[in-house]
């Protein structure tokens, strides 16, 4: 059971800024305004994130303002003042840069506003609550898919190239993604058995601002025209996501003089991607439901501005079908100031589960020829 307590024991376990506005209540017994910012729509993703959660709340009784703010952090920052101006109960934010919305976040909690930072973790402690995937989970899976699939265990003498392709350095997941794939296939780097051949192995050499597809196939092309271009074999493309997968698989098709099919990973499930799985041109890709993302982040939400204990009983609490954990540990809004989170559990999706993952649950469809396109 979800009890009541104390507005400043609430405050205490969100962040010791943050105050539950005296209007929470009255907010959540009427429906409310939700301010939901996210990034950009030119990454698939963030459109459907952007819908569900908006559905979300506004099945709930709740009116949304949607604002998107095409990866220009200025305009975001100016897209929130505007929420707060237009009295919005609660925020929720998926940052283009964690790192540059502190000002702004400053003025919700001077406004009285509570703020979820959705997704990607604002480093700020005016952020009450994180809800995400467990970001670290999203790379060992990418990970441990190659050392499965190559069968790294059993290798022996053969040996395999790998070249690294990471997100965006503002965006404080894409640490999580590229280290916890690192962190699987390192001890196959440290063996001998993957080969870096182009040796860049450090985040900051392999990183895509804005997870851009342009940039990723740009750097694919030279890194493909300095170290492959004598026809040494490429095996491997580890991709942190989608967007930057499609660029190093269009700079593979275009410039690999290789001949064999190259291993690729990914993350997101977008439709471009699921198509080149279908085809045989990417290896796999991590699916997070955002949907669930969106099921979680309004149940948050209703019990913040109730003034209800939030802690792991609203997972029981709220009686979800998917696998979530809260977290007190992981993120950190600043150094030593713990952020509770709600993490949820992402997927592996290859050609040989697309039924099962993604069009069994209502995610995706399924045309005749195979090929998926989003549901909603």
């Amino acid at each position: 059971m979800k009890r009541k307590v104390a507005m400043a024991m609430v405050a205490a376990m969100a962040v010791s800024s943050f105050t539950v506005p005296v209007f929470a209540e009255d907010a959540a017994a009427e429906g409310g305004k939700i301010g939901i910012s996210m990034p950009t729509q030119s990454l698939e993703r963030w459109n459907r994130d952007g819908s569900y959660l908006q559905k979300q709340f506004e099945d709930a009784g709740y009116e949304v303002e949607l604002t998107y703010s095409d990866n220009e952090t200025d305009r975001q920052v100016n897209d929130i003042q505007n929420l707060i101006s237009d009295g919005v109960n609660l925020l929720v934010v998926a940052a283009i840069d964690g790192e540059a919305l502190n000002t702004v976040m400053d003025e919700a909690a001077e406004a009285g506003i509570p703020v979820i930072s959705y997704d990607r973790l604002i480093k700020s402690d005016a952020v009450s609550y994180y809800v995400s995937f467990d970001n670290y989970t999203v790379g060992t899976l990418q990970g441990q898919y190659v050392v499965d699939t190559l069968d790294l265990e059993n290798a022996g003498d053969k040996t395999y190239n790998i070249e690294f392709t990471a997100g965006d350095p503002a965006d404080n997941n894409a640490g999580y993604f590229f280290n916890g794939a690192f962190d699987v296939l390192k001890p196959y780097i440290d063996a001998g058995t993957l080969n870096v051949v182009s040796g860049q192995t450090d985040f900051d050499s392999v990183a895509t601002p804005a997870w851009d597809t342009q940039t990723a196939l740009e750097r694919m092309q030279n890194i493909l025209a300095s170290y492959y271009a004598d026809g040494t074999q490429l095996d491997v493309a580890l991709c942190s996501n989608d967007s930057t997968a499609l660029g190093v698989t269009q700079a593979i098709e275009s410039d690999y003089a290789g001949s064999n099919t190259v291993l690729i990973t990914g993350q997101d499930g977008d439709e471009a991607n699921l198509a080149n799985i279908v085809d045989g041109k990417q290896s796999m890709t991590v699916y997070k439901a955002v949907a669930n993302e969106a099921v979680v982040t309004l149940d948050l939400a209703k019990a913040m501005l109730a003034g209800d204990t939030v802690d792991e009983s609203l997972i029981e609490a709220s009686g979800w079908d998917f696998d979530c954990t809260y977290d007190t540990e992981s993120y950190e809004t600043s150094e030593g100031n713990k952020c509770p989170s709600f993490l949820l559990v992402p997927t592996v999706v290859t050609k040989d589960n697309l039924q099962e993952a993604l069009v069994d649950p209502g995610y995706y469809t399924m045309d005749d020829d195979g090929y998926l396109h989003p549901a909603n």
